[in-house]
Order: C-alpha cells, then sequence, then structure tokens
C-alpha cells in the first residue's frame, strides 16, 4: 500500500487531543482552487461547491461541535496558477492534472518548512486520453511531425503542456525545432478558430469543445503517449495536519460527486452545462456511458507509476525540482474516508477501467433535437438513421461513435470512417484508418460520406 506511515497519523491524532476546544475558538477557513473548464476536476470541484456536498460532510461534533466553516471557491483556467495561490497560503486545497500536481509537490518540496500532500484522485482514462494537440480545421497538417518548425501553444504548466513534451520527445522533436507559446485555453482555442496559430494543445474538454464547434480537428490524442491520464487532490500539509476531518470530509464530497454523476449523467451534464459554460453535449462525451472519464478518488499504484514517469518527462526539460514520492502522496485520508462511509477502499483501488474492454460492443448514438439520445447496436442501423433525420432535415445535437483499436467514445463528425463491404468501423485517428483499410480493401470516408454512401446505397 502507498501510503505514509500510520504511526504518523495516530501521533498526530494524539497530538491535537489536548486541543480539544480548538473548533469553538475560531473560524475554519476552508479554501479551494478548483478549474470549471477542466473536465476531470469537476467531482472536487464546481459539482462539491454547486451541491453543497462539503457541507454535508464536514465534521460538526467531537471537538467540531461549534466550529464555524468559512468556505471558498476560487476558480483557474488551469492548474499553475493554484499552486502559486496554495504557496502564498491564500488556499488549502487544490485540484489539478497528473503534471500540475508533479510541479506542485516538487515546488513545495523545494521550500525549506511547506509541504503539499496528494491525498485523493478525481478521476482518470487509462489510455491517457484527455489531452490531445489541435489545429484549425482547415489546416493541412495531419501529424504531430508536421509541427517541426511550426507555433504550438499551450497553457505552460498544464497537464496538456506535459503530455506536449512527451509527445515532441517520443517523436524526435527538440523544443528548439518548434516555437512554444505559453496561451490560456480560452486564448489558444480563440486562435485555433481564426487560424492565428500552428496547433494548441489543451486538456479537457477543450480539444472536443473546438470539434464540436467546428474550429479544430485533433492531430494527436493524449493516449498516444501511452500514460494514464489522471488529476486530483493536493493539500496544504500543514492544515491536514490541523483538520484531518475536514480533509476526510473533502474526500467523502469528492466520492459523492462521482456517484451523483453515474446516477443519472445526462441531468448531470445538463447541469453542468448551466454551472460552466461548456455545452452539454461535449460534457456527454466525457460522463456518459463509456465516456473519457472514470470517476473514483482511490489513489492507484499505476497512478503513482505514471506520476513518476511524468516527473521524468519534465526532469528531462529542466523544467522541475525532485520530489520525495512517498513524503507526498498519502492514503491515510482515503482509507479513513472510505471506512467511515461504509465503502471497500482496497476494491475500489483494484479496479481499472479500459475503454478498449469496458467499451466493446456499446451501442454508437444518436443526440437527437426534439427525441433525445437513441442507441444503434449497428453501424449500418445508425447510419439509416442518420440518413432519415437528413432526409426530414431535422436537427442533431450530437451523435458519437468508439475509436476500434482504443475503444475512445468520439463525435460521429470527426470520426475517420472505413466502410468494408457492408460494414463500417470508425477511428480516432486518420492513419489508422488508413492502414486498416487498406489490409481489409477498404475505404477512408469522412463522416458525411459514410451517411451519403449509405443512402445513396440504400
Amino acid at each position: 500500500m502507498i501510503s505514509r506511515p500510520s504511526l504518523k497519523r495516530l501521533m498526530l491524532s494524539a497530538a491535537l487531543v489536548p486541543l480539544a476546544s480548538f473548533a469553538s475558538a475560531e473560524k475554519i477557513k476552508i479554501a479551494v482552487g478548483h478549474q470549471s473548464m477542466c473536465t476531470d476536476t469537476y467531482t472536487a470541484g464546481i459539482i462539491i461547491k454547486e451541491l453543497g456536498l462539503l457541507e454535508e460532510y464536514l465534521p460538526s461534533d467531537g471537538d467540531y461541535a461549534d466550529a464555524e466553516y468559512d468556505i471558498s471557491w476560487a476558480d483557474y483556467s488551469s492548474g499553475g496558477p493554484i499552486t502559486n495561490q496554495m504557496l502564498a497560503n491564500k488556499l488549502n486545497f487544490g485540484v489539478m492534472g497528473d503534471y500540475p500536481l508533479i510541479v506542485n509537490g516538487a515546488k513545495f518540496q523545494e521550500t525549506d518548512s511547506l509541504r503539499t500532500l496528494y491525498v485523493a484522485g478525481t478521476g482518470y482514462n487509462l489510455k491517457g486520453s484527455g489531452n490531445a494537440i489541435v489545429v484549425p480545421v482547415e489546416s493541412d497538417i495531419y501529424s504531430i511531425e508536421q509541427l517541426t518548425g511550426k507555433e504550438v501553444s499551450t497553457p505552460v504548466g498544464s497537464a496538456a503542456w506535459g503530455m506536449l513534451l512527451k509527445a515532441m520527445q517520443d517523436n524526435g522533436i527538440p523544443t528548439s525545432e518548434y516555437v512554444l507559446k505559453n496561451q490560456s485555453p480560452a486564448v489558444g482555442a480563440a486562435n485555433i478558430a481564426a487560424g492565428k496559430i500552428d496547433a494548441h494543445s489543451d486538456f479537457c474538454p477543450w480539444s472536443e469543445i473546438m470539434e464540436f464547434r467546428g474550429t479544430g480537428r485533433k492531430i494527436y490524442d493524449g493516449s498516444e503517449t501511452g500514460v494514464p491520464y489522471l488529476h486530483g487532490v493536493v493539500v496544504r500539509e500543514d492544515f491536514a495536519e490541523e483538520y484531518p476531518e475536514v480533509v476526510e470530509a473533502f474526500i467523502k464530497a469528492v466520492y459523492a460527486a462521482g456517484e451523483w454523476v453515474r446516477e443519472d449523467p445526462m441531468r448531470a451534464v445538463t447541469e453542468l452545462e448551466g454551472w460552466t459554460g461548456v455545452e452539454k453535449e461535449v460534457l456527454y462525451l466525457y460522463f456518459s456511458e463509456g465516456g473519457h472519464l472514470t470517476l473514483e478518488p482511490s489513489i492507484k499504484t499505476e497512478w503513482v507509476d505514471a506520476l513518476k514517469f511524468n516527473h521524468g518527462v519534465l526532469v528531462t526539460e529542466k523544467a522541475i525540482p525532485s520530489l520525495d514520492f512517498d513524503e507526498w502522496i498519502t492514503e491515510d485520508y482515503l482509507i479513513a474516508a472510505y471506512e467511515e462511509m461504509g465503502v471497500d477502499y482496497a476494491a475500489d483501488k483494484a479496479i481499472m477501467v479500459d475503454p478498449a474492454t469496458a467499451n466493446a460492443g456499446l451501442p454508437a448514438e444518436i443526440w437527437h433535437s426534439r427525441d433525445g439520445i437513441n442507441a444503434y447496436e449497428t453501424m449500418p442501423e445508425f447510419l439509416k438513421a442518420m440518413a432519415d433525420i437528413r432526409s426530414t432535415a431535422a436537427l442533431v445535437n450530437a451523435t458519437y461513435v468508439y475509436d476500434v483499436e482504443t475503444g475512445l467514445k468520439l463525435f460521429g463528425k470527426t470520426a475517420f470512417w472505413v466502410k468494408v463491404g457492408d460494414d463500417y468501423s470508425t477511428f480516432l485517428r486518420k492513419g489508422q484508418a488508413e492502414e486498416f483499410a487498406a489490409a481489409e480493401g477498404g475505404a477512408v470516408l469522412s463522416y458525411d460520406e459514410a451517411i451519403a454512401n449509405y443512402m445513396a446505397e440504400g
């Protein structure tokens, strides 16, 4: 088990006994830095905030019988600024992606006395999908190799920044061979729409926002790095040691937020659209059955391995100090929270959702503007439905299919379609679609071509 020694937690609890009246003597300030425009942080941020979940779990008996809580939420466009505010002691909790988490832990350990603890996850995609590199929709760039000599923007310090560095390293493109620009997600997306940048690397759900709005096209998906994509929660160690039960309450709220999404994904994406401004059709790609994210707070051994690997990527770029992972990562608060909820932590930790197997056989979907979402077991059924809809000029909000290779959920309109005989397959990457078509004697089609082809044959 990856955990700090349980003895330390017992010693801390014992040390707090003489201070039994602390809660009645002060107002406990809880300041959380989150990202309402990053889907993988929602269960530790916007959902907890809007549903008031933290208030439901904060301790109110024993030492906390007379406690008053002052909860504040600060919304940021990426993880880097959250770390800066935590260092300034303006935030207790921070919710961010894998690379920002690493930077957070390392920056705190670089100080003489300040520390953070990585205490819980929020969600993950085992394949690494969530980050992506996007080009303007009319661009003639289709592969990462074509970015040599180009201008590429990213929110420096973010998960997408780390993914970009890893992708470029994997493809033998040093930073000296492209122009790296620091741009926030909103600025990068606007520049993609205006054709003012050659490519933009961003985290979830910005790539899908650009795809949905028809302004951008993916040329590289984070799943190609071969490293899981995950987000999590860090807390200042001094706060956690003084108020361990508050940290446990926060974790319970994270767990409850995930359950709320799973209970009714359509309700969740509709509410979240109102809270964040992100289109519900984009959010459905993440939170529906087969969606990009698995919402679950356990800290798996594989996550620690991935974080250590990502730290090595940043070390190669000379972009980060050292990080003692054993000192930084603790499961103590998770285990305590799960025990109090009556949930089996070991069982949750042991489950690993792989889209390639979990999504096998899931039906394609059409989100009709009037009739809602309908599922289709076969691609011919899906295409017939789309052909019928187009013949009546009815409106479709979005369509969803799955990548044959990774099992990742895709917008139907952005997938690469391959027709072999009477069968159709869908792909995330153009190269894989072309290889499959060549091997099977098929043809690569666009979404519109696949529908038109079916209409002509039908």
